[in-house]
């Protein structure tokens, strides 16, 4: 191995200053264009995944074309269905909610007065001071605002994936006709693209396994909406460490001042969030996707935090498939390698990457 001369060491801090100064004009830009950025990332994510189903559809023998055009209606489907299921349970929330706000502003008054009968007095108008400024059904203007952004984000991430999977189509003939040595690169593409597709099938799976019986949790114990709450686990739990616990919050206090619940089902259905979190996200997931496709604890909330930042709740959500996928990148080139191992896992040097192992099949990676 041969050793650094003075110039090379003398060389290091002014290129660790470019560097930096590099990546701070890289995540200003990204902070700048979050509303263009957001759909592309998302679009590019959604086409990722729906590269897998292409190909094997493809494999059973149909043109790859068609197989992406049926792959794109199965999607709209499934989201058409989804959106419909939850947009009539969110309106159906929207009826119930006066209900709710009465149920609220009963068992507020009971802590009260609990608090009050054992010596600790609290005024309540110290209390509504807090929230003095906010007009009267002003979040309902604001409401249909997001969701009308929503709507629009929506049509364009869904033209965008239209347009990125007939794109993919012709990837590698394009990479191979762009470089001189195209081999190289492709090899890593080829790694890269692997992994990625793999990582994020296996945490979309996971996210809907977690929605699912997140749903079928709710319909147990009788907690109102539970197709809402279901979906709203299967997105949180694409944020690490606080998700599952964010996800809990509103049936958990619904179930609490439901005339029907109380103190015990509340438990219940807390456990149950527990269980289902706890087996999926650190019985399963680690076994399926393995030791060198994770991220270390700090990492995950340093990502969450950062991504948050940068994108607000988009980014959040986004957090740990968009570290992920830095880290995979890094992984798949030999001069940056040694970066993606200090965002794993301190075991991570017992696995490697299925699709970085050179001893392993093409077909098992």
């Amino acid at each position: 191995m041969s050793k650094l001369s003075d110039e090379d060491y003398r060389s290091i801090p002014l290129n660790a200053t470019l560097a930096l100064a590099a990546l701070v004009v890289i995540i200003a830009g990204m902070k700048v264009g979050a509303d263009l950025l957001v759909p592309l990332l998302l679009a590019i994510f959604i086409a990722v995944v729906c590269t897998s189903p292409v190909q094997w559809l493809h494999r059973c023998g149909l043109s790859m074309r068609v197989s992406a055009f049926l792959t794109l209606m199965v999607l709209l489907a499934f989201i058409s269905l989804i959106g419909l299921l939850v947009v009539n349970s969110f309106s159906t929330f929207l009826t119930a909610l006066p209900e709710i706000e009465s149920r609220l502003y009963e068992q507020y008054w009971d802590l009260l007065n609990a608090l009050s009968s054992r010596g600790l007095a609290i005024n309540p108008d110290q209390i509504n001071s807090l929230f003095e400024g906010e007009d009267e059904g002003s979040w309902m203007p604001a409401l249909l605002g997001q969701l009308g952004n929503f709507f629009m984000q929506s049509i364009i991430v869904g033209l965008l994936v239209i347009f990125m999977l007939f794109e993919t189509l012709n990837v590698r003939e394009k990479i191979s006709r762009a470089l001189e040595n195209p081999a190289p690169s492709l090899k890593r593409f080829s790694e890269f693209s692997l992994t990625l597709k793999r990582y994020l099938a296996v945490k979309t799976m996971i996210s809907l396994a977690t929605g699912a019986l997140v749903w079928l949790s709710c319909m147990i114990v009788g907690v109102e909406f539970p197709l809402l709450w279901g979906v709203l686990a299967f997105a949180l739990n694409f944020i690490p460490n606080i998700g599952s616990a964010l996800a809990a919050i509103p049936p958990v206090l619904l179930l609490l001042i439901a005339q029907d619940g109380g103190p015990f089902q509340a438990l219940l259905l807390a456990s149950a969030y527990l269980v289902i979190n706890f087996v999926l996200g650190n019985l399963i997931e680690p076994r399926v996707m393995g030791q060198a496709l994770g991220l270390s604890t700090f990492v995950a909330f340093l990502s969450l935090v950062v991504w948050g930042w940068i994108f607000g709740a988009a980014g959040m959500l986004l957090s740990v498939v968009l570290t992920m996928t830095l880290k995979i990148a890094l992984d798949s080139h030999p001069q940056t390698r040694w970066i993606a191992r200090l965002l794993g896992p301190g075991r991570q040097r017992l696995k490697r990457s299925p699709a970085s192992d050179p001893k392993l099949p093409p077909w098992k990676r």
